[in-house]
């Protein structure tokens, strides 16, 4: 382990350094900057109890970045089933001895330490599909008896996730493994037929009560809000008037009265992509959308380049949750999802997500150094 360690693909730390993608490193701290302003105006123009806290994690989960991206990628892809099946374990753990917090137990506690095993196994599940796939034959990807493992570990997680009740990361967890899946090189047979399984297995989640009846509510909610606006629908309501109210070029930096007059909810998590177009608009959100575009883009082009079948697919492992996390909160603050809170990545105010997508992206610097390893 030591030797896979030291290793370097040039000469030396220097080397390895010079090679550190700074591009995807600005672009990440673009995008922490437009959270930490946003918290700077959701707390009426005030760095506490949010923006400052926000900058200085960023800065930690940064270092954590460069420091996982040093390390070669053939050193992850060797420890890859034990994140994973630690995490899996800890998620076993939760209903046990988990901690309990908004009405939800999803939290394990150490020492005063609270973390989500959740969080831990958006990296863990993406690490051991793409060590998995990357010990099979192209011929073996599309067999039925090779698509049995990853359908069972993707499942085992989702299941657990489900039982806390967090639907919001189950379908993040479900949605990055099935991507992994197609791009190791399934059939689009197979996975037609999965996605209508897919679809089977939600109507069946409904008709025999497995969801429960707040996460109904959410789903009928998304499909008319106008159904109970002063009640349940109360807050999407008032997300689709802020964001609309903003028009082209926004209120002004904090100039937004859905914030400042707090009618909605958890605007430093779940609803902040609302404040943002309120305040800067069309203009500025659309802005906000293509420096997640560009992230993608940069570590799609890591995968691309990257010579390691394990380095290519934890690139598009991570990009699918990155994604999804953009694609799911925009969404259903703007009424094209239902809302099961899920943050916007290093915009929403919270320390794990962070941590959990910097990590992530620490092991695509990773396959960036070491791309031709």
């Amino acid at each position: 382990m030591s030797s896979i360690l030291l290793q370097n693909p040039q000469k030396g730390l220097r080397d390895r350094i010079v090679r550190i993608n700074w591009i995807l490193v600005l672009l990440l701290s673009l995008l922490a900057t437009a959270g930490m302003t946003t918290l700077y105006s959701v707390a009426g123009g005030d760095w506490n109890p949010w923006a400052l806290k926000h900058g200085i994690r960023y800065g930690v989960s940064l270092i954590l970045l460069l420091g996982i991206g040093l390390v070669s990628i053939r050193f992850w892809m060797k420890i890859s089933y034990p994140i994973y099946f630690f995490a899996l374990a800890a998620l076993a753990a939760v209903p046990l001895i988990g901690v309990t917090r908004l009405g939800a137990q999803r939290w394990l506690e150490f020492g005063g330490l609270q973390f989500q095993p959740s969080e831990v196994m958006k990296i863990g599940l993406v690490m051991a599909l793409a060590r998995y796939y990357h010990g099979l034959r192209t011929d073996q990807v599309s067999h039925i008896i090779y698509l049995i493992p990853p359908l069972i570990m993707i499942g085992a997680p989702v299941g657990l996730v489900f039982i806390q009740p967090d639907l919001g990361t189950g379908i993040l967890l479900g949605s990055t493994g099935l991507a992994i899946v197609f791009v190791a090189g399934l059939s689009w047979r197979i996975g037609f037929l999965g996605a209508v399984g897919a679809l089977l297995a939600g109507y069946a989640a409904y008709w025999f009560d497995i969801l429960k009846p707040y996460q109904i509510e959410r789903i009928l909610t998304f499909m008319n809000p106008e159904r109970d606006p002063l009640g349940k629908g109360y807050h999407l309501t008032q997300s689709k008037i802020a964001i609309g109210s903003g028009g082209v070029n926004g209120k002004g930096y904090l100039e937004g009265t859905q914030s400042q007059l707090k009618f909605l909810p958890e605007l430093q998590t779940d609803f902040i992509f609302t404040i943002f177009g309120e305040e800067f608009g069309f203009v500025g959100a659309l802005g906000l959308l293509f420096l997640y575009l560009f992230i993608i883009l940069t570590a799609v082009g890591v995968a691309l380049k990257a010579k390691s079948h394990f380095g290519r697919l934890v690139t598009i492992g991570v990009c699918a949750t990155f994604s999804l996390y953009a694609l799911i909160n925009t969404g259903m603050v703007m009424g094209l999802a239902p809302v099961v809170g899920v943050p916007l990545p290093l915009v929403s105010y919270g320390g794990t997500v962070m941590v959990t997508i910097m990590a992530g992206f620490g092991l695509v610097m990773s396959a960036h150094i070491y791309y031709d390893k």
